[in-house]
């Protein structure tokens, strides 16, 4: 894309204040929100030892305030928690919790989930043959954000038979959906909690459900385990004491569990290395938990309600409707995950599956993995009953942004962005201090999202030649293709927003064309394969004529080059607030839509002569000025 215009509109979020009031003498860690599977509404902020404060359904003045302070939205590069607790968390909350564990099974909120955004789903956490309901520890902070998180946790002497645990997670849905008939609810079930995710999607076919089932034990029938049963109940209680140390292995891959608290892509220096190895030794020890966790007895009894389970939720899959998400572990030790993912999508209708070769069954614990990112990419969020592209988008946390290609120093570093942008009077300066700073940055091509984000107040960007001047043919590197009509013009009128033209050069030090469209299209192999691939695909700019309209997908075939540097270049803004009055004044929009053309072009022009003045267009010069004077934030270029 070489060519976009900023279309920027005022935004405000509203302060984020704390909700729960917790008792200073007591780790944070401890706290969690605790409500009965008996008690429909009643909700309070407790810690394990019973100490109390905010209650959901306090009627004061406080507690109103608290609830209306809610946020509206997520800024960019927002911090999702992702390693600020991990595996060690874990057994110290479900250790807490086990401590004076009597009573049903109960759901909970832990308290590092926080307040969510306003409108968020609930979502309904099923633990493990492990019952603690603590396994999101990992995940916690950023499914918070996004969810009204409840975690179900089943005590260690319970002995609630199947019938009743599904039960109790299916109350618990149909209150849900009668308090809010329009949201969807999800399950998100791990393991054993899988199977139950699944029979009660089953009895429920006409709620709507969303379904994210984490290696779910359907597939326990061919488990290392099920062969083993036998020898297991028949194990003295004297020797149980060693299973614990036994049993880990097969669950996770304490490696990758070590990682997550390691910042960045993994062990890349000696800092992280000592980091990893002090983590790894540091949770060895917890292993000896298990068997407090899971003593012979409730081990035993678990054991039996996963094998019904698995039975009960296998003789029902025709009848589950909901949207299915599947996280599948390719080293898996105790189930075959990968290869029941596959087996369910072929069973249920509505069925994606995810893969993460390198991790093992606990998932969640391990490095690797994001769960709310998993969610997203995989279109699963939403918060009403229908996805809407622009109300439901949520923007890159910085973990993401830095595990993303475009977050990595090689990234940086070979496409070198070197930012312009141009201030009220018209000086051209380094950096983006000349746009307004209102707003989220979105992407856009298609007409009718652009005035769902206008509509929104959101800041976005707009590329008008679209897909055929992202794929240009050869000899068209810079040249901009503009649709006859300006309704995007007149759309920025209708809603007063601020225009800023904008231009992008530095593609064609990166790669060149060798077969375009044109080259394709004399093929007769490959223009047969270009007929199939858009064979019943949308046209995104139909009605519209001239070159504009014809945007064929296709990939044309580059060759790389060292890499250059690519330049970006904000234009003075155009302000349309105030000239909503001229919204039918044809004179007025096209005398607009010219002065707009003329911007890019000029701003794609400037860029074009000056980057010839820039030392450090080159990446060996790049390369060379990081390592001995500066960072890849501060790459200079030429003077504006």
């Amino acid at each position: 894309m070489k060519s976009s215009i900023a279309l920027l509109m005022n935004t405000s979020i509203v302060p984020l204040s704390p909700l729960f009031t917790l008792n200073e003498n007591l780790s944070l860690r401890s706290h969690v929100l605790v409500r009965s599977v008996s008690s429909e509404v009643s909700w309070a902020s407790v810690s394990i030892n019973g100490a109390s404060s905010v209650n959901k359904n306090d009627t004061g003045d406080e507690g109103k305030t608290s609830m209306q302070n809610v946020v509206e939205e997520l800024e960019p590069l927002w911090d999702d928690g992702y390693g600020t607790q991990t595996a060690k968390d874990y057994a110290y909350i479900a250790m807490d919790l086990i401590k004076n564990d009597g009573g049903p099974p109960r759901w909970f909120c832990p308290i590092a989930c926080g307040i969510p955004l306003k409108d968020s789903p609930i979502l309904l956490y099923i633990p493990g043959i492990d019952g603690t309901g603590t396994g999101l520890v990992v995940h916690e902070k950023a499914l918070g954000k996004v969810f009204h998180v409840q975690c179900l946790h089943i005590p260690v002497q319970d002995r609630t038979p199947l019938e009743g645990l599904i039960q109790i997670v299916e109350e618990t849905v149909k209150i849900e959906h009668n308090l809010s008939p329009n949201k969807p609810i999800y399950l998100l079930g791990e393991s054993f909690g899988g199977t139950l995710a699944l029979s009660v999607a089953a009895r429920n076919p006409t709620i709507d459900l969303i379904l994210i089932l984490v290696n779910p034990a359907t597939s326990f029938e061919r488990s290392q385990v099920h062969p083993l049963l036998p020898l297991l109940r028949a194990l003295p209680e004297k020797h149980y004491g060693m299973l614990p140390y036994v049993i880990p292995p097969l669950l996770g891959d304490f490696v990758k569990v070590a990682m997550v608290r390691i910042d960045g892509n993994g062990v890349n220096d000696l800092s992280s290395l000592w980091q990893f190895l002090y983590n790894l030794t540091k949770d060895l020890p917890l292993l000896s938990i298990m068997a407090k966790i899971l003593p012979q007895d409730t081990l035993k009894w678990r054991l039996k309600l996963v094998e019904s389970a698995a039975a009960y939720a296998n003789s029902r899959l025709h009848a589950i409707t909901a949207q299915v998400l599947v996280l599948a572990s390719g080293k898996d030790n105790l189930v075959p995950s990968k290869n029941e993912a596959q087996r369910l999508s072929r069973f249920l209708k509505h069925c994606n599956v995810r893969v993460f070769e390198e991790n093992g069954h606990t998932i969640l614990l391990e490095n690797g993995v994001n769960l709310l990112s998993t969610i997203k990419t995989s279109k699963m969020y939403r918060r009403f009953s229908k996805h809407d592209v622009v109300k439901d988008f949520l923007p890159p946390s910085m973990r993401e942004f830095k595990s993303s290609p475009m977050g990595s120093w090689w990234h940086r570093l070979s496409m070198g962005a070197a930012m312009f942008s141009t201030m009220e009077d018209g000086k051209i300066v380094r950096g983006l201090s000349g746009i307004p700073d209102e707003g989220p940055v979105l992407i856009v091509v298609s007409g009718k999202n652009l005035f769902k984000l206008l509509a929104t107040k959101s800041y976005t960007l707009l590329y008008p030649g679209g897909l055929r001047e992202a794929l240009h043919r050869k000899g068209e590197g810079y040249k901009l293709f503009w649709p006859e009509k300006q309704e995007f013009v007149r759309m920025a009128v209708k809603f007063g927003a601020t225009i800023v033209p904008f231009g992008v050069v530095g593609e064609d030090d990166i790669s060149q064309i060798i077969l375009d469209y044109n080259d394709m299209k004399r093929s007769p192999f490959i223009n047969q394969m270009l007929n199939d691939l858009n064979q019943g695909r949308t046209n995104l700019r139909e009605g519209m004529v001239g070159e504009i309209a014809k945007q064929p997908l296709h990939l044309p075939i580059l060759s790389p080059k060292l890499p250059g540097r690519l330049y970006y270049l904000f234009g003075k803004p155009i302000r349309t607030k105030g000239k909503e009055n001229m919204l039918d004044d044809k004179d007025y929009l096209r005398e607009l839509y010219l002065k707009i053309q003329c911007e890019v072009e000029k701003n794609v022009d400037y860029l074009l002569m000056r980057r010839g003045e820039d030392p450090y267009r080159g990446l060996v010069e790049r390369l060379v000025w990081v390592t001995t004077i500066g960072s890849l934030d501060q790459i200079p270029s030429f003077e504006p």
